[in-house]
């Protein structure tokens, strides 16, 4: 009865953590819900704390976190040549992201809830990427070239999949924003690492994330 109740409590308390709070619904929800939500910059002392700041799950179910995902695509579209975004660079530090599948014919844009790298193949590649958050940045980094990812979608419905190539390296970016961690910072923590280098990138080095 004891082990039931504090499952019972445990569930509970993971549905609270993830509830939105006031002043995320009031961001999510100024201005026209039908447009886009302003992209963060490192420029910005204040945006900049936000983009370092470590994110939360979300409810997948809120009427407010669809709100956020449509919003996030709409910030996407309106950028020149994004093909990701995560939801601490449109001010919200919760688990979401957008990602243009290079994997999929068609090369659609697929929002993704509470997302989870479960796994990383050691095989890496060295590529360049940008931010659409940090203006006139770009360099060579590396990531690794499959992996194993979990999320969840606005019903709540859990999948898993295996991605490789240039949209897991888009995935691995968007889900770094999720840790607070900037390719700005990554460069400086990434010098002493050796990897196995594999030229897998098909777009240019003008995209950004």
């Amino acid at each position: 009865m004891k082990k039931i109740s504090f499952l019972f409590i445990f569930f509970i308390g993971l549905i609270h953590a993830q509830k939105l709070i006031s002043n995320e619904i009031s961001l999510i929800n100024q201005g026209d819900i039908a447009t886009a939500l302003p992209i963060y910059q490192t420029t910005d002392s204040h945006q900049h704390k936000t983009l370092l700041s470590l994110s939360t799950e979300i409810d997948p179910v809120d009427s407010n976190t669809a709100t956020l995902v449509k919003r996030m695509k709409e910030s996407l579209l309106s950028t020149d040549g994004g093909v990701g975004i995560a939801a601490p660079q449109v001010g919200i530090n919760r688990k979401v992201i957008w990602v243009q599948r290079f994997d999929k014919e068609g090369n659609p844009l697929e929002y993704f809830i509470n997302p989870v790298i479960v796994w990383k193949s050691e095989l890496q590649n060295l590529g360049p990427e940008g931010d659409l958050s940090i203006p006139e940045f770009r360099d060579q980094f590396y990531r690794s070239k499959v992996i194993k990812l979990e999320y969840v979608d606005l019903k709540g419905q859990r999948y898993a999949e295996i991605v490789e190539g240039f949209t897991a390296v888009i995935f691995q970016h968007e889900i770094d924003h999720l840790f607070g961690i900037l390719i700005s910072d990554k460069k400086e923590k990434e010098k002493n690492d050796s990897y196995k280098k594999v030229d897998a990138f098909k777009r240019s080095d003008s995209t950004t994330r």
